[in-house]
């Protein structure tokens, strides 16, 4: 997983910039100290390497960061290392080396970037070629190692906790404006198009005859118009370019005077892309039983989830469907259950289940994996 260079990670990239420069400052100190090592030109050598490198990785990091940038980063860190043997010339085994702790400043770059795996991954590399320079003959060493892998363990973990917490508010700020422009909404519809239609619904059937028709249909439209601006807009998810969709709130906006819609009170998260799909597969069966029942016919779709699988069962009160008609009908060329239904639920790699008996109506069950619903962590 990326970062970008803005948002919540702002703040982590100025600290490792702080810590960079911090460190660097600490190594020209100890240059000093020391005399220069026994190279005093290859030490200061190697110290401007390291401030060039600070200050160009800071910019960088500060723009743009990338995985050409962070491998570019632990290479410079690890050669600056290497040289140190040469610069400080014969040492005892453990002594700290001309970089000191300006090695670790990759690793928290990693870490930032790419989480505690990418942190992880990175000081192992880092602890490997300090480890083979310094030897094991002092515990001082080891302990480095440690120290950095803890790093960039625990920044890696707190910078993609707080990716993902930057990630939840401003989904609850997009969700919170969605709901204030709804509720504006839903009042405009409530004081204009949905009194409307109350009233020819009720005049129509007042009226009678075709009135009556079209107050049934003006009825029709007043209950999915009143469901749609009470459903809640769907939830995006991270990682997820368009998130997930509450597959209940879909269904309910075939919620009409024919038509009833049972949804549990929580959401059915499903990727977007899987809730259309489901949705358009209910959508089909709702056309056949208006084509083969009439429009008059009753309907009830139910939803429900549980830790295998996520299912929608629609039913209606028509005279059923007489045994071997639906092979007949794909025989003949029309794949409406076929291809409408069981073609996209089975692209999802769900099954569907067809129970019909003449006189008794029809029930046909769409279930597709739960895991599909569930969040994909990431880091």
């Amino acid at each position: 997983m990326g970062a970008s260079a803005g948002g919540i990670e702002r703040p982590f990239w100025r600290a490792v910039a702080v810590y960079r420069i911090g460190s660097l400052g600490y190594a020209a100190a100890l240059a000093l100290l020391a005399g220069g090592y026994d190279r005093p030109a290859v030490s200061w050598l190697v110290i401007g390497v390291m401030a060039v490198w600070t200050a160009g990785a800071t910019y960088a990091y500060a723009r743009l960061p990338g995985r050409p940038l962070l491998a570019a980063d632990l290479l410079v860190t690890m050669g600056c290392l290497l040289a140190s043997p040469y610069a400080q010339g014969a040492r005892p085994p453990g002594t700290m080396p001309l970089t000191a702790t300006w090695v670790a400043a990759p690793v928290l770059a990693w870490a930032v970037y790419g989480g505690r795996r990418a942190g992880a991954v990175a000081a192992v590399l880092m602890s490997a070629a300090d480890l083979w320079l310094r030897g094991f003959d002092e515990g001082v060493p080891v302990n480095g190692a440690v120290l950095m892998l803890l790093a960039g363990v625990v920044v890696g973990h707190v910078a993609r906790l707080a990716r993902q917490a930057e990630a939840r508010m401003q989904r609850a700020v997009e969700m919170e404006a969605a709901g204030r422009e709804r509720e504006r909404l839903a009042r405009d519809i409530h004081d204009s198009v949905l009194q409307v239609l109350a009233l020819v619904r009720r005049r129509g059937l007042e009226i009678g005859g075709e009135a009556a028709e079209l107050g049934r249909l003006a009825g029709e439209q007043e209950v999915k118009l009143r469901e749609l601006i009470r459903s809640e807009p769907a939830e995006r998810g991270p990682g997820d370019a368009e998130g997930d969709a509450d597959l209940g709130a879909l269904l309910r906006r075939y919620a009409s005077s024919t038509v009833t819609v049972a949804t549990p009170a929580t959401p059915l998260p499903l990727p977007a892309a899987t809730a259309r799909e489901l949705v358009a597969a209910v959508g089909a069966a709702l056309d056949n039983v208006t084509r083969h029942c009439g429009e008059h016919a009753r309907a009830w779709i139910l939803a429900d989830a549980d830790d295998d699988a996520v299912t929608v069962t629609v039913r209606d009160d028509g005279p059923g469907i007489p045994p071997g008609r639906l092979a007949e009908a794909e025989a003949e060329g029309r794949l409406g259950v076929s291809r409408s239904i069981r073609g996209r639920v089975a692209d999802l790699g769900g099954t569907v289940t067809v129970t019909s008996t003449p006189g008794q109506g029809t029930e046909i069950e769409l279930s597709v994996p739960a895991a599909l619903g569930r969040d994909r962590a990431s880091g």
